[in-house]
């Protein structure tokens, strides 16, 4: 069987669009990133992939940015079976958003201030709504664990169904070896399906699939 490029990745848009999506994109996986850094900060709970990044990096002994990079790497391979096409996004979003965590946790001090607290909390998850609105808006294509929840669902389950089982294993997970849940797992699970749709039709180019079809714009948050 002849390989095709085509059926491996997404079309790349090119010219003065491409400029513009990838300053989105990175403009969100940046924002996205600041919000999981601010979240960590703030140790009053995590999103069940960051509770679970957490808890492997005191496992193993890794900076936390470098579990993400390295779950979204073994998350790529598990798009060949469900025939995930990547994207220029997919790859941008498997590197940057675990080296700006890094970056951020590496200067900025711990906190002990409730109040300062529970407002980086709350802005983290604002900020990790809207970058995702920017990312994801851009149209270059999902992060590694996105995609496994729209290959699900192209395979008949729920994209609101298979986020549900992805991220309740990874929450498990990631508390049992020591992620932090809290009051922000709580606030995150509730505010960012409809905060990210907020911004997803405030910040989107077009509505697009992650296949490159023009037909109704999939999220993370259906």
């Amino acid at each position: 069987m002849a390989f095709s490029v085509s059926a491996l990745l997404l079309p790349v848009p090119y010219g003065r669009d491409l400029l513009t999506r990838l300053f989105r994109l990175f403009l969100g996986l940046t924002l996205f990133g600041v919000g999981a850094a601010m979240m960590v900060r703030s140790e009053l709970g995590l999103s069940p992939w960051n509770a679970f990044h957490q808890g492997v990096s005191q496992l193993i002994g890794i900076s936390m940015g470098s579990v993400v990079i390295l779950t979204g790497v073994v998350v790529l391979l598990l798009w060949i079976p469900l025939r995930q096409r990547l994207g220029l996004g997919t790859l941008a979003n498997t590197l940057w958003i675990g080296v700006t965590i890094d970056f951020v946790l590496n200067v900025t001090p711990e906190i002990e201030n409730l109040a300062v607290q529970s407002a980086l909390m709350l802005s983290g998850v604002v900020a990790i709504a809207i970058g995702s609105g920017f990312y994801i808006g851009a149209g270059l294509g999902p992060g590694p664990r996105d995609g496994i929840m729209t290959g699900l669902a192209r395979r008949g389950l729920s994209i609101r169904s298979a986020r549900t089982i992805i991220e309740a294993t990874a929450l498990t997970i990631g508390v049992l070896l020591g992620g932090r849940a809290g009051v922000g797992t709580i606030v995150f699970l509730f505010g960012i399906g409809p905060l990210v749709q907020i911004f997803l039709r405030l910040l989107s180019f077009e509505k697009t699939d992650y296949s490159g079809d023009p037909v109704k714009k999939v999220s993370i948050t259906e």
